[in-house]
């Protein structure tokens, strides 16, 4: 089959042969019936996918991204209802029967879910999941040959060991190899068209770009078609072929990626675009910080530009490294100990770092590479094996637990889970006062002003004080651990992966609010993070963090565009940027990077 309109529906020339058309998408939309009555999720989308293309889909949560996703798969809950047109090969979707359906996940559409912990069975070997969806299709297919296919496509995904990790259970594997399992299970009867929804969200930078690399691969040698939805518009430039931007279930933008990066026309896209995060923002140009200023009166999503400009002021009025450091690690070494089967361990080691008044330091690395035993051992939440460590003007290596409570009243955490970190019984406000009643600090009347003044320091009304965590969304829970952080007026914040998994404005927003509130109460930072772009707005120092041992360290400027380390270089060249030339450019060079470090390299 051959279509004779161009990649946005202009004529294409007379020479040109377009790719076989595989998802026509004519007027869909999507409402749930909630309390009597329909609520709009998706509205009047038309749009088309051909064979070996990509089409992202990008916005916000709640803009509609997934659940439209969902309607093509019939996944919807059942008070979803379905309207309009959804043509896969010229065949009608909408209103086919379950049986039908269930044939067609998997062998024509299938998808890569966001969270394959909770998308995999966890009673069951990965090997065993794919050899399911393999035998589901094809019932006269042996076991054994099951199996054997389900091996090839653990190695096609590039699964380490796939024979072993054939009989892994998914808690046994690391993220990235549970997204591998995820693909391979998806691709196992070549379907024409995937569904990736978020495929590489809170994933570490070497390790998106690896799952990237494979999608990209995969894409060419199956010539299926990728529908990708995301709100990474890194990954989008890494990617993608043609972009819908959608806002509160509309549409409002749609084109090639060139356009959508270079030529936005659609205030929203502009907002979203100005509000990404990535590297490169190094020494702003003449008129950037106007710009974002002029962005800001006519936006609610803050201009990196903007965050980035008052980072550069702040690390201009250089720390004075004369004072007494909050935080200093000497020559630290943390265990963990052995439990059950699990042998002990050494976490990290040789550790020597200083966080001084008013810094932030940002702590970065891959999973594994010890940040977050750090960041708990930095307030008292994991004893040091060895060395010396001092927090807030105390040693906490030979601190009593009293000597702890006393440091803890000086220092506060962000965790990255604020869902799992807030107590789901407790009103928010009462997880924000928590520490200052317990503090003996306040009660009473005098609790429920502090309360309402820290709600109004995040910036969420003070009415918000009643609701439960369920009750508000994932920057809105953000913006309650930071108050909650902050209950005590802390000479020392450790922000654990503050900002993974939230949508690039949430995040824009996020940042703002976090170094205005650093800038107006100069608490010490320790900021965790594997997403380099947000570090290089946010702080003024950079440690790198590799298989438990500090391989860099230094200014901003000095690690992001002048790493000497192989690793710092290696993970630098990982993070996607939101520009397709950029992208392209950066892919080639960790390509190098990874031959250089090879055996035959």
């Amino acid at each position: 089959m051959t279509d004779t309109t161009g990649i946005d529906g202009e004529p294409a020339a007379s020479h040109q042969v377009l790719p076989e058309m595989i998802l026509e998408v004519d007027g869909l939309g999507v409402e749930f019936w909630v309390e009597g009555e329909f609520y709009p999720a998706a509205i009047d989308m038309n749009y088309v996918v051909r064979r070996g293309e990509v089409l992202a889909i990008v916005g916000e949560s709640g803009s509609g991204k997934s659940t439209s996703a969902m309607a093509l798969l019939g996944l919807l809950p059942e008070n979803a209802r379905v309207t309009g047109s959804i043509k896969l090969l010229g065949r009608e979707l909408r209103g086919v029967d379950d049986a039908t359906l269930r044939s067609l996940r998997g062998n024509e559409i299938a998808p890569i879910f966001q969270e394959p912990m909770t998308a995999l069975n966890p009673v069951y070997t990965i090997g065993f999941q794919i050899m399911e969806a393999l035998r589901s299709h094809d019932r006269g297919m042996a076991p054994s040959v099951a199996k054997e296919k389900a091996i090839e496509l653990l190695r096609l995904v590039e699964m380490p060991s796939p024979e072993q990790s054939f009989n892994k259970y998914p808690h046994q594997l690391s993220g990235g190899q549970r997204q591998r399992a995820m693909i391979a299970q998806s691709i196992s009867c070549d379907p024409l068209l995937l569904i990736a929804d978020e495929p590489t969200t809170a994933l570490d930078v070497t390790v998106q770009a690896e799952i990237l690399d494979l999608l990209r691969d995969l894409h060419t040698r199956l010539n299926s078609a990728i529908i990708l939805i995301t709100h990474d518009m890194g990954v989008v430039a890494d990617l993608a072929d043609r972009i819908m931007v959608m806002k509160s279930g509309v549409v409002v933008e749609s084109g090639t990626v060139a356009q959508i990066f270079h030529a936005p026309e659609h205030p929203y896209t502009q907002q979203l675009l100005a509000s990404v995060p990535h590297l490169g923002l190094g020494v702003l140009e003449e008129g950037d910080v106007e710009q974002a200023a002029l962005e800001s009166e006519t936006s609610t999503i803050p201009a990196i530009a903007g965050i980035r400009e008052r980072s550069t002021e702040a690390a201009a009025e250089e720390v004075v490294e004369t004072r007494s450091p909050v935080l200093s690690f000497e020559d630290v070494a943390i265990d963990y100990p052995k439990r059950g089967r699990v042998p002990a361990f050494r976490a990290a080691e040789h550790i020597d770092l200083q966080v001084y008044p008013g810094e932030i330091v940002g702590l970065v690395g891959e999973s594994g590479s010890g940040k977050t035993t750090l960041g708990r051992a930095a307030i008292g939440l994991l004893p040091i094996a060895e060395g010396k460590l001092t927090a807030v003007g105390h040693d906490i290596s030979k601190a009593s637990q009293k000597d702890l409570f006393a440091i803890r009243r000086r220092t506060g955490i962000v965790f990255q889970d604020p869902a799992s970190s807030l107590n789901p019984r407790m009103p928010i406000g009462q997880s924000i006062g928590e520490p200052i009643l317990l503090a003996g600090e306040a009660k009473g009347r005098d609790l429920d002003r502090r309360v309402e003044t820290l709600l109004s320091q995040v910036e969420l009304p003070r009415s918000y004080r009643n609701r439960f965590p369920h009750e508000l969304s994932g920057g809105q829970r953000q913006r309650v651990g930071i108050a909650r952080a902050l209950a005590l007026a802390p000479e020392l914040l450790v922000a654990d992966e503050p900002t993974s998994a939230l949508d690039v404005s949430v995040q824009a927003r996020f940042l703002d609010l976090l170094q205005e509130l650093q800038q107006q109460l100069q608490f010490a930072c320790l900021f965790i993070s594997h997403d380099l772009a947000v570090v290089d707005i946010l702080a003024h120092r950079i440690a790198v963090m590799h298989h438990g041992t500090l391989v860099e360290i230094g200014t901003r400027d000095e690690i992001l565009r002048g790493a000497t380390d192989p690793y710092t270089q290696r993970l630098i060249a990982a993070v996607p940027v939101p520009d397709p030339e950029q992208q392209k450019v950066r892919r080639e060079a960790r390509a190098l990077l990874l031959a250089a470090e090879s055996p035959e390299g």
